[in-house]
């Protein structure tokens, strides 16, 4: 019960006000450039990035077996499955195009927060707390 009601709580406290909503949807953008940026910082002060490499392994489980009879409980038989799972690995990069993109990135960000002003205002005049 406890659980419930724990989980229930996260989730309203998860809605926001309309307010935040009304932001948080406006500037969704400016998030991912931040963590774009945070992610490019971090490339270049480690020297090289990390890329995402998904990879699979086979695995024994029990499959059932095509019923026979209808109404009839499957037998179960032993089969080899694929999971699928992900790996971060080191990749080279050009630091000098790293430090191109970065500064780039900075600069789109300074528009869009700019533009964020103007919608976040907009979202505090639509929706006072």
């Amino acid at each position: 019960m406890k659980r419930h009601a724990l989980l229930a709580f996260a989730l309203l406290a998860a809605c926001g006000t309309p307010q935040e909503q009304c932001i948080s949807y406006n500037t969704r953008d400016l998030r991912t450039l931040d963590r774009l940026i945070v992610e490019t910082e971090g490339n270049l002060d480690r020297g090289f990035a990390y890329e995402s490499v998904t990879r699979y392994e086979e695995y024994w489980s029990y499959c059932p077996e095509p019923r026979r009879v209808e109404g009839e409980r499957p037998a179960l038989r032993p089969c080899l499955k694929d999971r699928e799972y992900t790996v971060q690995r080191p990749k080279a990069i050009d630091l000098a195009d790293e430090a191109r993109k970065l500064d780039s990135l900075k600069i789109k960000r300074r528009e869009l927060a700019r533009k964020a002003e103007a919608v976040i205002a907009q979202c505090k005049a639509k929706y006072p707390e």
